[in-house]
């Protein structure tokens, strides 16, 4: 109430009062987040500016690009790059279907990478355009909050413009960073990853997290030699044990080498390459070596805290539940604030803050965060909504049911391709609702979001489904995505003081 009330008080405020400021919203940072914010602010009334770094596919503290992160060097050419590796294992795969590929298969990075690079530019236009129709006007330069109502943004050519607004919203993302070990200047992160000039033959890639996971299959895809590095036994820390263990074994089965538990300690540059150290002793040679390990908030040029802005001590922004900050007129959504760092998040924030009301309307809204689906474009994929068995067993009040199946593919039963398909429902045994999905084979993030019945899986968590209504669901024959509502036989039935125990 008291929340509802604070926002009903500034939106009373008179019209005198409103033309005090140049902006009702300033947004710092244009990718997903704060375009989304920007346009829909505008688009309820308000007058709206936004100011983002010059573009580049590669960026740094002084460049960047409308569209950001996802747009120009994250999602977007990544999964482009995705599929361009895909097709090899599809091709060979074709000659058992009769297609006759007699000559060897030729693969062109570059112009692989020309194309990738064309559409991140053709998508930046359309993020440009999108503003430019919501009538939010754009500056290009560096941002940064001088006032509680007040930024400065410097331009290119290094003039500096100072404007106030009853509004500002912080949407300037993370940055790839850097572990700190001897030679790390040697290393590249994701950035350069998406750009590099040469195809590596061999690519060493430390992390186990998405990025690290996904280049290595990237990678391993285009015909390079990979080494996985990573401190766990398991990739995907904080996935699902179970589909961990899968996305292991088809790394493993797609040939790349897996290092658990295992970090780098150095990195020398020799006539040969770059010589990596592990901390085992291990010494290889490669061309490329890429740090997966993270990424940091993009807020330290931003003068955060020389006006107040709470920062932790990641120097991800303090916001609460409405993405406010500890100063009132200061917001911030996306990964900048390192809440749920996907780009859906980051524009389920951003509709909050502007089209749910919460500044220029009267209902305060605030963003859910359960059911969240995600994918890990591993090569075949990873995707899943919910609690993992891990967490399902931590949080759950009596016993909790698993259903499991794996399956070789149709398509690989023709292909010979061995590979299995494993698919996963958590489910409470005393209310029958389905707690949580998982899936790692292909199409599992097609499946995972729009399955059968026009309404995906993640839509039916996130609707409270039960395993019931699962299973009086008819699926589409054939196909994958029907063993999501015919798996009738539980693999294991564990209480909440249990332990999860894998079948595979």
């Amino acid at each position: 109430m008291a929340r509802k009330m604070l926002v009903d008080e500034e939106m009373n405020q008179t019209n005198q009062e409103e033309a005090h400021y140049d902006f009702d919203l300033f947004v710092i940072g244009a990718g997903s987040g704060g375009v989304r914010a920007a346009r829909f602010s505008a688009n309820y009334g308000a007058k709206v500016g936004i100011c983002e770094l010059p573009f580049h596919p590669i960026s740094s503290e002084v460049i960047g690009g409308v569209g950001g992160t996802c747009v120009i060097r994250g999602c977007v050419p990544k999964k482009i790059l995705v599929y361009g590796a895909a097709f090899g294992s599809e091709l060979e795969d074709a000659r058992n279907y009769g297609w006759e590929l007699n000559e060897k298969l030729a693969f062109n990075w570059k112009k692989l990478l020309h194309k990738k690079t064309d559409e991140i530019i053709r998508l930046n236009g359309i993020y440009k355009r999108l503003l430019s129709n919501a009538g939010v006007k754009l500056f290009e330069g560096e941002g940064k909050i001088v006032g509680p109502n007040e930024v400065e943004v410097t331009q290119l050519d290094g003039t500096k413009l100072s404007y106030s607004a009853k509004h500002i919203l912080i949407a300037t993302g993370s940055r790839a960073h850097r572990p700190p070990i001897p030679g790390q200047e040697l290393g590249i992160t994701s950035d350069e990853a998406l750009s590099l000039e040469d195809l590596p033959k061999h690519a060493v890639v430390l992390g186990g997290g998405y990025i690290a996971v996904e280049f290595a299959s990237i990678w391993r895809g285009l015909g390079a030699n990979v080494d996985l590095f990573f401190r766990k036994e398991l990739p995907l820390r904080g996935f699902d044990d179970e589909m961990r263990a899968v996305v292991a074994r088809n790394l493993e089965r797609r040939g790349i080498n897996l290092h658990p538990q295992t970090n780098l300690t150095e990195l020398i540059k020799t006539d040969n390459g770059i010589k990596v150290t592990t901390d085992h002793g291990e010494e290889l040679i490669a061309d490329v070596v890429l740090f997966a390990t993270g990424r940091l908030p993009n807020s330290k040029r931003l003068n955060l805290e020389a006006v107040g802005v709470e920062l932790d001590n990641t120097g991800a922004v303090k916001v609460d539940e409405y993405s406010r900050t500890s100063i009132p007129s200061v917001w911030a959504v996306g990964d900048v604030t390192n809440r749920m760092n996907l780009t859906p998040v980051a524009l389920m924030e951003g509709t909050c803050f502007a089209a749910s009301k919460t500044v220029f309307g009267k209902e305060p809204s605030k963003p859910d965060y359960s059911h969240v689906p995600c994918a890990v474009f591993s090569i075949p994929p990873l995707s899943v909504v919910g609690l993992s068995e891990e967490q399902a067993i931590e949080q759950a009040n009596g016993d909790v049911l698993v259903f499991t199946s794996t399956f070789n593919p149709m398509k690989n039963t023709v292909s010979g391709r061995q590979e299995k398909t494993v698919m996963k429902l958590v489910v409470d045994a005393e209310t029958d609702k389905v707690l949580g999905a998982s899936m790692c084979g292909p199409d599992a993030p097609e499946i995972m979001q729009a399955a059968f019945k026009n309404e995906g899986i993640a839509v039916a968590l996130k609707c409270g489904a039960t395993k019931a209504q699962f299973d009086s669901t008819v699926g589409i024959h054939p196909s994958a995505a029907e063993e999501f509502v015919t798996m009738r036989s539980v693999s294991r039935r564990i209480t909440c003081r249990g332990k999860p125990k894998t079948n595979l």
